[in-house]
């Protein structure tokens, strides 16, 4: 199975966080499931870490070498991408989210999430 991690459960599961759950690491732990991180958790955790946002531990520079050396793989924004985020229903705000959402669904990969606004966009997402 194909697993984008939603960009907090990415940051959990490098800085070994004990917020990431038992079932979570199962499945990124899971040799029958390929882990993806997307080019908007980096951008993310880049723009939060500017700000200087205390939940964000490490700049996206380190987190994409923390994310090389775990081995996920990486989905880069297409096009088709940004267009499927005007189909989703106004669920939640943030455009890092949205954007989570709209790559899994148009991929279509399974989205790993804490977030159950995030969870409610389809049955697809994996809420842990």
């Amino acid at each position: 199975m194909n697993l984008l991690l939603d960009t907090h459960i990415a940051l959990w599961s490098i800085t070994e966080d004990p917020k990431l759950s038992a079932y979570a690491l199962e499945l990124i732990s899971s040799p029958e499931n390929t882990v993806w991180v997307s080019s908007v958790n980096v951008w993310e955790i880049s723009i939060k870490n500017s700000r200087r946002k205390k939940l964000i531990p490490i700049s996206g520079r380190k987190s994409l070498d923390f994310f090389r050396r775990a081995g996920y793989l990486f989905l880069s924004v297409e096009p088709q991408h940004t267009v499927f985020v005007e189909e989703l229903p106004d669920l939640h705000r943030d455009p890092f989210d949205r954007l989570l959402v709209a790559q899994a669904l148009a991929e279509p990969m399974r989205l790993i999430t804490h977030d159950s606004k995030v969870a409610q966009y389809n049955n697809t997402i994996i809420l842990v």
